[in-house]
């Protein structure tokens, strides 16, 4: 059977899928899934992706927003492409600023701080530029990302982190809501602890030189896969600094100049 058979490709991602539905399913990390797919071809890998969401979706989950990843070029570098990464996030990824995370919640915790927009407009006509796209954003609000991955010891190339959700495992949102007009996303600095060492710092230009411009370039791949950005959906815009791990019973903190604070703590 030749290679790019479609009967091949379709069993390679179901099988993909079963890996990592079964890793999620019992809290065990599995193999990563390039040997079913490939490290790049971002069709194949997208199409686990969205498999596995529409069965999250099946299940009674709702789509609340999507998280953009690999915003940084020495991210991107370290996992050889020349683009980010999308994922979905589902309504039961959410925490809120100050709670606990439970310890067998999240695969292989790993936080970074960013600014996350929640939209007050669709995103799926004209011509989704800068403009457009700053436009729609009702507000910003300082965003911990809880990354989680199902590929063991985080061994990942860029198809098994896109087919892995593009690793994504929960957020918290800050309190402090402020509208684009009082905010300069490029200018902000972020600096993230975790049980009070400084682990991360960085700036709004670390994100696609703006964090906007990280949402210009998801609301385009949304709506080429034909499911644009929609009003009250929320937009994590990617890591303004280094991502770190986190064990049971670390305490997260986060500032963004012009956002306040936002904080989450692991159950130990």
């Amino acid at each position: 059977m030749p290679q790019n058979h479609p009967t091949a490709d379709t069993d390679r991602i179901a099988a993909a899928a079963a890996r990592l539905r079964e890793a999620a399913a019992t809290g065990t990390p599995a193999a990563p899934v390039r040997d079913l797919i490939g490290r790049d071809d971002v069709e194949a890998a997208y199409a686990v992706q969205e498999r596995l969401a529409a069965e999250r979706i099946e299940a009674g989950a709702t789509v609340v927003g999507r998280k953009i990843g690999l915003t940084s070029t020495a991210v991107q570098q370290q996992l050889g492409v020349d683009q980010p990464d999308f994922g979905f996030l589902f309504d039961d990824m959410e925490y809120a600023h100050g709670s606990v995370v439970p310890a067998d919640a999240i695969l292989q915790p790993r936080v970074e701080a960013e600014i996350a927009f929640v939209l007050g407009a669709d995103l799926a006509d004209g011509p989704l530029d800068h403009a457009q796209v700053r436009e729609a954003i009702d507000h910003a609000v300082a965003a911990i990302e809880i990354c989680g991955s199902r590929v063991a010891d985080w061994d990942i190339s860029f198809g098994d982190t896109v087919a892995d959700n593009a690793s994504a495992g929960g957020y918290v949102l800050g309190a402090q809501r402020v509208p684009l007009t009082g905010f300069d996303p490029v200018a902000a600095e972020m600096a993230m602890t975790v049980d009070g060492e400084t682990v991360s710092t960085g700036s709004g230009a670390a994100c696609l030189g703006d964090p906007v411009n990280a949402v210009v370039w998801l609301a385009r791949q949304a709506r080429e896969l034909g499911e644009p950005l929609r009003a009250g959906q929320v937009i994590l815009s990617g890591a303004l600094g280094p991502m770190r791990p986190v064990t049971p019973g670390a305490a997260v903190h986060a500032t963004v100049t012009g956002l306040g604070t936002v904080s989450v703590t692991f159950s130990a």
